[in-house]
């Protein structure tokens, strides 16, 4: 299951990773492109990835864009933008046929998609030395849209909302796609000045994991990606979060016919800590699986909540619990959600669960492992954090876990932020 090897090396500036294997009939690129969340820059890098795909110089609109993949065998473009730990980061993938799987391989499609991805990063379609204003309009628009969605989704919209007021002060408090209230501000220009500065400072890291063979795949790139960056310098951790002082409780009112309880926790586990992996079965126990004592006690014992589950974070060191109640359960709601974190911390909970809460992390990772995607977002987790623990060595620990570094672990978890979400005239 663990049988793929990424291997890293630098060309030209640009961090290459590959991994080369023949589970896969496609050859999968990745290009993450990272920098520090900052006000002033994250809502136009949400942006550039959507408009760098409204054109290029042979393929000026969306639409010869979507003709030329079409045409490379239905080779299929992505983009998205995600916040890991307090970096933004831009992901460009790129799908096509793996060539011997093909009955006519006489064309490199492997090239052909490579100097595509290159020519979608270093030749946008543009006028006057800025971004189309037609695209950036366009874009605009599309995002306004998305970041409304986030509000109508009131699930989403309570993490939002506690992930604000738990970070105040910390740059994690930003989403990774931007915020409405920059988006009169931004123009044609300022977003290719944005882009400009993008290529330039970022870091790029290029994943190719399909069927190949290494030295030829490392030829194409070199041949295609020719301009020298400037190496990123070494990644900068995210901060460790400081001690909890005292617990914050934010309470909003709208009108929604269901409450929102999400409780934040700062953990003081990271990637980085010897600890991790058992701060991850501890999440496990806690809330992130149907077995879970949040799932068991406050949804089904208690009838307290429609859902409650908790999530965590593997480069900031946080624990969220989510749960949906009715508005006049708050009090209660909070207390057993409480109850449960520390039944943790007291070991309440067995031997035989937290080997069932490990095999189910491991089924997990043995899935994603079963997916391009699954691979670079494992191994990605070692660049974020500057820290080696391959994907193998992180199995592998996962499996040494006891109950008693599980108790350890959950012990660190500190109650930072209590967030409601009531409806309009609640006195909760």
């Amino acid at each position: 299951m663990t049988d793929i090897q990424v291997k890293s090396m630098e060309q030209n500036g640009l961090n290459l990773h590959l991994g080369a294997t023949d589970k896969f009939k496609t050859i999968s690129m990745m290009l993450m492109i990272n920098a520090p969340l900052q006000e002033e820059t994250v809502t136009a890098r949400a942006l550039i990835p959507h408009i760098l795909q409204g054109g290029t110089k042979h393929y000026p609109n969306r639409k010869k864009l979507k003709q030329k993949l079409e045409d490379m065998y239905g080779a299929t473009l992505t983009s998205d933008v995600q916040k890991k730990g307090e970096n933004q980061v831009i992901t460009f993938r790129l799908d096509v046929a793996a060539e011997q799987f093909l009955s006519d391989n006489s064309t490199s499609l492997f090239e052909e998609a490579l100097s595509l991805l290159h020519e979608l990063l270093y030749q946008p379609v543009l006028e006057k030395n800025a971004f189309l204003s037609q695209i950036v309009d366009q874009e605009k628009r599309a995002l306004k849209q998305r970041i409304a969605s986030i509000y109508d989704d009131k699930m989403r919209y309570a993490n939002v909302r506690m992930t604000e007021e738990m970070f105040k002060n910390e740059s994690y408090r930003l989403a990774p796609y931007g915020r409405e209230k920059d988006l009169e501000s931004l123009t044609p220009q300022t977003l290719y000045e944005a882009y400009e500065t993008m290529m330039e400072q970022d870091r790029f890291d290029l994943y190719m994991i399909g069927s190949f063979e290494e030295d030829v795949i490392k030829e194409k790139v070199r041949e295609v990606f020719t301009a020298s960056r400037k190496l990123s310098g070494e990644m900068i951790p995210t901060k460790a979060s400081e001690h909890v002082k005292n617990v914050n409780v934010v309470h909003d009112a709208q009108k929604v016919k269901q409450g929102k309880l999400h409780l934040g926790y700062r953990t003081h586990s990271t990637f980085r800590d010897d600890d991790y992996e058992a701060a991850r079965v501890g999440n496990a126990l806690f809330g992130g699986f149907p077995s879970s004592k949040l799932f068991m006690n406050v949804r089904e014992k208690e009838s307290l909540a429609y859902y409650a589950a908790s999530q965590i974070e593997s480069h900031k060191g946080v624990l969220m619990v989510l749960s949906g109640i009715e508005f006049d359960k708050y009090e209660r709601a909070v207390e057993i959600i409480q109850e449960q974190e520390q039944a943790m911390k007291n070991g309440d909970f067995t031997d035989e669960e937290v080997e069932q809460a490990k095999g189910m992390l491991l089924n997990q990772a043995f899935e994603a492992m079963d997916a391009p995607r699954g691979i670079v977002e494992l191994s990605y987790h070692e660049i974020i954090a500057n820290h080696k623990k391959s994907i193998q060595e992180r199995i592998e620990n996962i499996k040494k876990v006891t109950k008693e570094d599980v108790v350890r672990a959950v012990n660190k978890w500190e109650l930072d932020t209590i967030y409601f979400l009531k409806g309009q005239g609640d006195e909760a």
